[in-house]
């Protein structure tokens, strides 16, 4: 078999994996908080959850294209298939990781940082496109930011609102709402989330001259998009309890507010066709909401982790994939 198709094939299959671990590494994020208040069960709130992150996957491409060309151009990239070989391994290796921990790290990161490791480590930091680049870092550095803001505004609105309702009948209402927001959420993570192994594939399509465009075709939606779903079906249990309750105790209405507020970041940022963490989006956001609730109230110490993992992140994937692009050149 010719070696270029091999690697893509290779390619393909770990992308496929990325997308499957990715489903279980996030499926946490956007279920949760609706886990943690007992407005869904949890093996209901992943078949929700694996649903809509499958039809959410099918219906937008924009992230797709900025990752296939933004951080690098494919068309001009040297040993291009090992460079993407490389990136998916050093990310895969580090969801695992965090996954064990039961630490929610961003995947973006990861994989945004190992595809721009390994092709520094191939052609020189000559071979970035710094302002696709320098775009996609914006987003995932300022929708954090948005998301705490965010979640501060919209948890003191619907105190306002509920202020002089009976608390308990409130959060009895509020967890019919979450299903609804919960849906929502995981329907906007596949919008984002599941666009990146599609983008992925498509640059091995394109270095290997199997393809000359950047659209996306459609095998490889409904093959990422499944991926996604088979792997959100899973969850991720530990990293659920995490974001679930270590950051905050988080009652129906806290629950509700972070939904509401994460999904719409996330959905914005899919059709401006920038990729963002959808990690970093809805724990910022409960931090925020636990903010307004009470300051006091956030588990600090937890959010600490989480911040620190958010730093190292990319820096540790990028140096990951380098080292790993060049043990693999050894064989091809």
């Amino acid at each position: 078999m010719d070696t270029v198709l091999f690697l893509t094939i290779l390619i393909v299959i770990f992308a496929l994996a990325f997308d499957f671990i990715n489903g279980f590494h996030d499926t946490a994020n956007a279920i949760a908080t609706s886990v943690s208040t007992r407005a869904l069960k949890p093996r209901v709130a992943i078949l929700l959850a694996a649903t809509m992150n499958f039809a959410g996957a099918l219906t937008f491409t924009g992230v797709a294209k900025t990752i296939s060309k933004d951080i690098v151009d494919p068309f001009t990239l040297e040993n291009g298939s090992i460079v993407i070989l490389a990136a998916l391994l050093s990310a895969i290796i580090w969801n695992l990781v965090t996954w064990y921990f039961g630490i929610p790290s961003s995947s973006s990161h990861a994989l945004i940082g190992s595809i721009a490791g390994a092709a520094i480590s191939a052609a020189g930091v000559g071979i970035l496109n710094y302002s696709g680049f320098i775009k996609i870092m914006e987003a995932l550095l300022i929708s954090p930011v948005i998301a705490i803001v965010g979640g501060y505004i919209v948890m003191t609105i619907l105190r306002t609102v509920l202020k002089n309702r009976n608390l308990f009948k409130a959060n009895r209402r509020i967890r019919y709402l979450q299903i609804l927001t919960a849906a929502i959420q995981s329907f906007t993570h596949g919008t984002n989330d599941a666009q990146k192994a599609m983008g992925i594939i498509t640059m091995a399509l394109i270095a290997a001259n199997l393809q000359t465009g950047d659209d996306i075709q459609m095998w490889v939606r409904i093959a990422a998009a499944t991926s996604m779903g088979i792997g959100t079906s899973i969850g991720g249990y530990k990293i659920i309890k995490t974001v679930g309750g270590k950051i905050m105790k988080i009652r129906p209405i806290h629950g509700a507010a972070a939904d509401l507020n994460s999904a719409a970041i996330i959905f914005g940022a899919t059709l401006l066709h920038l990729p963002v963490s959808t990690t970093h989006v809805i724990s910022s956001s409960i931090m925020g909401v636990g903010s307004a609730q009470r300051v006091k109230g956030v588990k600090w110490g937890t959010a600490k982790t989480i911040v620190i993992t958010w730093i190292i992140t990319m820096p540790i994937s990028a140096i990951v994939a380098a080292l790993l692009y060049q043990l693999l050149i050894l064989f091809f």
